[in-house]
């Protein structure tokens, strides 16, 4: 490793993440495909296929088709189907895809596949395993349930009664109401707890009168909160629950039905499948403006760039939490919802334009804004939520690390900001593990123990210490040593090291070939026939199982974070071996190509994987970036003693 060789990484890297920007001078991105979302947009066509009295029956159906098509060439080898097609099988997917198939109507043509995949859910657990995947959060289960009973594959006494007529309460009083989902939810507890109620209402006399009552009203709250694109949050996961729920109860020709399957129609994909959300571009556009300004260089920040980045600020009130304007969401689509991440990483990306260009702008304006927004946020215990303050203490809703570092560095060095982060450390002085580590909130990792990600935390964390210049405190010190030492044998980071992996890979495998081996045998189906289903599809209903997820090993994504978090302090001997040693992986895969390829380590709501095709590139300029200003203040020591 020299420094013209980590130069000429950098401009490579560089140079690919200029080339992934839009015409306009933004950056979009492209989220992973997902079996997840693909069913359940397959599940809520069916649905409006089979009840509404007008639309695109024609169109609905050839969606169905081509989305059943994909997932079927999805299928893991042990019988299940993982969020993205470099996802583990998971009990949620697979249920999903199985009720899928039925409310398509081709159960039966697809026998042998739906019997593995009966065998990988007995597997895990049944209801038990879904269960104990969401714990007491009822966002994702319930929903997962309804689809389920909308199939006929369980029984509606399964499926936990929502009070939709909660929704009918003023938005403010929503977070003390200590509703069974988390706040970006409400349209699920409407459209769901609404079918329920109609397909099993409830006994008593008093319950089921309130909930006639609330009805109509709640309905209205639906519409209200409904973007002009008909996606809620532009996900087409909770969009698809709140179509199907209100297709099977004799509502596929209201409003929000008909708007919901636009959305679907408008987002679906050419292989047939359909992403977790329409896109991040916000998201990845302020980070790929933060990673390469991390070297000061300002060749990209064109005046129509600041336009859109300053357009993509919400200035009103917020219809879906009732946030206050100055916040901005992951995307520029009508659907986004102005939160805590993206409000950070979107003031950081303000400060690299010059003076000039940000009166011109009046940046000033917006940049206070976004702090004002940014600090009211701020729960009682430091830490800083996604959406709202104080909603509660399910996941997705309560503080956050990356969250509360990711907000410190955006607020660091404004006077009226130092007592919000001087509580926000205080927080993640609490929170750090004993071992040194953080936990994000929205990334995780499928090979981890409770598939979290505490190197992404950590180096999160880190950054917030550093930018506060505070990495020789006790805390951050600990969280050096961490990071330095889940260094992995090849100089990544990631998960699991080379035997677990292969002791992983043997487990799995067997599982998989005992599944083959005693799957249960075929049921007969009550399925109506499917009106059209082609002959292409019919062809895929036996393939042959795709290859396990990848083994858990070092990702670009999780690497480029460590350099990152590490670079500040490279020279410590503590951290210096372990630096090169990552910088040396990371700029192997720079020069081979291979830095493109993306993890899954993206958690979006309710635990569903992704990855974004733009994050390797991102994390590796900005760690490239770091390491040449690290370099260039003081080269590393080589192991003969003398300066590289």
């Amino acid at each position: 490793m020299d420094l013209e060789r980590l130069k000429r990484a950098y401009n490579t890297a560089r140079r690919d993440l200029l080339a992934e920007r839009t015409p306009d001078g933004h950056w979009e991105g492209r989220l992973s495909s997902s079996a997840l979302s693909t069913a359940t947009a397959v599940s809520a066509l069916s649905l409006m296929r089979r009840h509404a009295r007008g639309g695109d029956s024609a169109r609905w159906t050839a969606l169905v088709e081509r989305g059943l098509a994909w997932i079927v060439a999805q299928q893991n080898r042990d019988g299940g189907w993982g969020d993205t097609d470099l996802s583990r099988s998971n009990i949620a997917t697979t249920m999903l895809v199985e009720a899928a198939f039925h409310l398509a109507g081709v159960a039966d043509q697809h026998r042998p596949m739906l019997d593995r995949a009966s065998s990988y859910v007995e597997r895990a657990g049944g209801l038990a395993g879904l269960a104990a995947r969401y714990g007491k959060d009822k966002t994702f289960s319930v929903p997962i349930l309804t689809n389920a009973a909308l199939a006929g594959l369980v029984p509606w006494e399964q499926v936990a009664p929502l009070p939709f007529e909660a929704a009918c309460l003023p938005q403010s009083w929503y977070r003390l109401a200590r509703l069974p989902v988390v706040s970006y939810a409400i349209p699920a507890l409407v459209a769901i707890g609404q079918a329920r109620f109609f397909h099993r209402p409830p006994r008593n006399p008093l319950v089921r009168a309130i909930r006639r009552a609330s009805v109509e009203r709640s309905l209205h709250v639906l519409r209200r909160m409904q973007p002009a694109s008909g996606g809620y949050l532009e996900a087409t996961p909770l969009t698809s629950f709140v179509v199907m729920s209100l297709a099977s109860i004799g509502r596929a020709d209201h409003a929000v039905a008909e708007n919901g399957a636009r959305f679907l129609v408008d987002s679906a994909r050419e292989d047939g499948s359909w992403p977790i959300d329409s896109n991040l571009a916000t998201w990845v556009t302020s980070l790929s403006i933060n990673a390469i300004g991390t070297r000061g260089d300002r060749s990209h920040l064109t005046p129509e760039l600041l336009a859109w980045l300053l357009d993509c600020q919400h200035t009103e009130r917020h219809p879906f939490t009732g946030a206050e304007p100055g916040g901005w969401g992951w995307s520029d689509l009508s659907g986004a919802v102005p939160d805590a991440d993206d409000t950070p990483g979107a003031l950081l990306a303000l400060r690299h334009w010059d003076e000039a260009a940000k009166t011109t702008r009046n940046v000033g304006r917006a940049d206070g804004l976004g702090r004002h927004w940014l600090l009211g946020l701020q729960n009682g215990d430091g830490g800083t939520p996604t959406f709202c303050r104080g909603w509660g203490k399910l996941p997705f809703d309560r503080s956050g690390t990356d969250l509360t570092a990711h907000a410190i560095r955006s607020l660091s060095g404004r006077p009226e900001s130092g007592n919000g982060v001087q509580r926000a450390l205080k927080y993640l002085a609490r929170t750090q593990r004993a071992d040194g580590a953080w936990v994000p909130l929205w990334f995780g990792n499928q090979f981890e123990p409770g598939e979290e990600n505490p190197v992404y935390g950590t180096a999160r964390v880190l950054l917030a210490y550093r930018d506060l210049n505070l990495l020789s405190s006790e805390p951050a010190r600990r969280g050096l040593r961490y990071l330095v030492s889940r260094q992995n044998a090849d100089g990544g980071w990631g998960a699991a090291g080379n035997d677990e992996r292969e002791t992983m890979n043997e487990k799995v495998a067997a599982e998989a070939e005992g599944a083959r081996a005693s799957g249960p045998a075929a049921k007969q189906s009550n399925d109506p026939p499917s009106p059209s289903f082609s002959a292409a599809a019919q062809a895929a209903s036996t393939p042959s199982p795709q290859p396990l997820a990848p083994s858990p090993s070092s990702s670009v994504e999780e690497t480029a974070l460590a350099i990152e978090a590490l670079a500040a302090v490279a020279g410590d001997p503590m951290v210096q071996p372990a630096w090169l040693k990552g910088l040396n992986w990371l700029v192997e895969r720079v020069e081979n190509g291979s830095y493109q390829q993306p993890a899954p380590i993206g958690l979006y709501f309710a635990k569903l994987w992704y990855y974004e095709r733009l994050y390797p590139i991102i994390f590796t300029v900005a760690a490239l970036g770091q390491a040449i200003e690290a370099w260039e203040r003081k080269p590393p020591v080589t192991g003969d003693g003398h300066r590289s």
